[in-house]
């Protein structure tokens, strides 16, 4: 259990600074997807500034952890987490979605250095991260694999096919984590096909299942870190509750926010919140 309050306080900041950095970006480029880049910030953040191994000076270490950003539209909470981490310059967040910008609209992996893989096309993630974590454990390797999914993304079969592949594999060097907003981009999941009883479903394939809060760094690091030292063979699913928009109330819940761009007003009064 993580009793420095120093590093949550630190993390929290840092989770702030990313959500201005994801507000100005979008701004700036006059399109993008706010709300689930979000709800995610607090997941990416804990990751990068407290959990994950990784080098920003040498974003191809062979012994780093690995991140993939399977729902690809949230691409502007993990270029503002790179940059701030020191991957590339922040000055170069203002190009988000400009013509020759490495910072497309979705990841692309030959662009920018510490984007594994490109993704967009909902449901390739898992995949990707389950041959990773396959073949650390062939070339007896230690380092695990991230894999962050949108709940309304986890309506693809491909993500199911993957799962089984997983467990099948006794994958525990692998963590899916569920951003559990609620929301895709037609409206809520729930109404569009149901997802529920997620946690059963999980453990139906076999996967170790965790719930948490998606914007408690305690609680973030603290089941992070729990499964870190997990001596089982499944593979391990956080579904993290979070909120679509978290962190400006006018976009918090609203799914409307799913894919545009402030207006100079919502801007300024965003960044004013944040």
């Amino acid at each position: 259990m993580i009793n420095d309050e120093n590093i949550i306080k630190n993390i929290e900041e840092k989770a702030k600074k990313i959500r201005r950095y994801v507000i100005n970006m979008i701004y700036e480029a006059g399109s993008g997807h706010p709300g689930g880049s979000l709800s995610c910030v607090d997941i990416i953040t804990t990751l990068y500034f407290h959990i994950m191994m990784h080098d920003p000076l040498e974003p191809k270490w062979e012994d780093r952890d690995r991140f993939i950003l399977s729902k690809g539209h949230a691409a502007p909470a993990l270029y503002a987490t790179l940059a701030e981490a020191g991957y590339f310059p922040v000055e170069e967040l203002k190009t988000l979605r400009k013509f020759g910008s490495r910072l497309q609209g979705h990841p692309e992996a030959k662009l920018l250095p510490g984007i594994e893989f490109s993704t967009g096309s909902l449901g390739q993630g898992l995949s990707v991260g389950a041959g990773i974590a396959l073949n650390t454990k062939l070339e007896k390797k230690d380092f695990r694999t991230y894999v962050l999914l949108g709940d309304g993304e986890i309506e693809e079969g491909q993500v199911w096919e993957a799962a089984l592949f997983a467990n099948h594999n006794k994958l525990n060097n692998l963590t899916a984590i569920i951003d559990r907003n609620r929301y895709q981009i037609d409206g809520k999941t729930e109404e569009i096909l149901s997802l529920e009883p997620l946690e059963d479903k999980w453990r139906a394939f076999g996967w170790n299942v965790l719930t948490t809060d998606g914007h408690n760094i305690r609680d973030l690091i603290n089941m992070f870190e729990k499964i870190k030292t997990n001596s089982g063979k499944k593979p391990t699913v956080i579904i993290a509750n979070t909120i679509k928009g978290r962190g400006i109330s006018f976009m918090e819940g609203d799914n409307n926010w799913h894919g545009k761009s402030p207006s100079k007003e919502e801007y300024e009064l965003a960044i004013k919140e944040l």
